[in-house]
């Protein structure tokens, strides 16, 4: 627990506090007007069709939610049809994102949290099959590496959820292309041996890589790491593995939003619509 302590004590931000909603909402489950698992999209033509997948919601314990968005903003405009996955299994732990801390008495599930950031269309990662989909993404937060990983934990010698493992060999072997940012590529890593992955650079560099070690993890899989900056991509055209370093890096948001909308595109441009 110690080693998973030291990950996410650093740079903490203080909780917002929430506005209040205008009107009256109903609840998800009270409304007709969508179905629970519906796409995500707003272009009138068709375009294609990417699974997003999901840890839970927060980046100590899910979801980057900062990546996430920007990761639907890019599919958006790039005219794609988006449909949003997480496993249904418990979270690893919960953090207080105010303490940095576990709340030992507390737990949740990673299929419900992500339902926030997806505004309740979503699905569980058990549904998805490559078939039914063009590409697949998956953004990074430490929900990769506790919730779709042991790698948190383990590192080298991690678990990768099962559901997880399936999707990624699923779309690989359909010669379909995969997008991953932040932690996220450890996963590619470690199911798809070979393949070529970015998490930045190499070097803390002073801090603004804190997370430079994740390299020769990367490494130690048996998978290549290819030194990239934050705006950058890396795109592994054998095996159609895209990766972004987005929050790897130390550095202004719109810099992150940027690189994750490299290897959106460079996702999209894979599918060839």
């Amino acid at each position: 627990m110690a080693a998973v302590r030291a990950l996410v004590v650093p740079r903490l931000a203080a909780a917002s506090a929430l506005a209040p909603l205008p009107g009256r909402l109903r609840p998800l489950h009270q409304r007709a007007s969508t179905p629970r698992a519906a796409l995500h999209g707003s272009a009138s033509r068709p375009g294609a069709r990417v699974a997003l997948v999901l840890s839970g919601c927060g980046v100590y314990d899910g979801t980057e939610i900062h990546e996430a968005s920007a990761i639907l903003v890019h599919l958006s405009r790039g005219g794609a049809e988006v449909q949003i996955f997480a496993p249904d299994i418990p979270q690893m732990h919960v953090i207080d994102h105010t303490q940095g801390q576990p709340s030992e008495k507390e737990s949740r599930n990673v299929l419900t949290e992500s339902a926030r950031i997806a505004r309740g269309k979503i699905s569980s990662l058990a549904q998805l099959s490559a078939a039914n989909h063009d590409a697949a993404i998956f953004p990074g937060g430490f929900g990769a590496a506790k919730n779709l990983s042991t790698f948190a934990v383990d590192g080298k010698d991690c678990r990768v959820n099962e559901d997880v493992a399936r999707v990624l060999k699923e779309f690989h072997g359909a010669g379909k292309p995969i997008g991953l940012c932040c932690i996220a590529p450890v996963l590619a890593a470690k199911v798809l041996r070979g393949v070529e992955v970015t998490v930045g650079h190499e070097q803390e560099e002073g801090g603004k890589w804190p997370y430079a070690g994740t390299a020769e993890a990367i490494k130690a899989l048996g998978a290549k790491h290819c030194v990239k900056g934050v705006t950058e991509a890396h795109v592994d055209q054998k095996n159609k593995v895209v990766t972004t370093p987005a929050f790897m890096c130390d550095t202004a948001l719109h810099h992150i939003h940027d690189g994750i909308g490299v290897m959106v595109r460079s996702v999209l441009e894979l599918t060839g619509k």
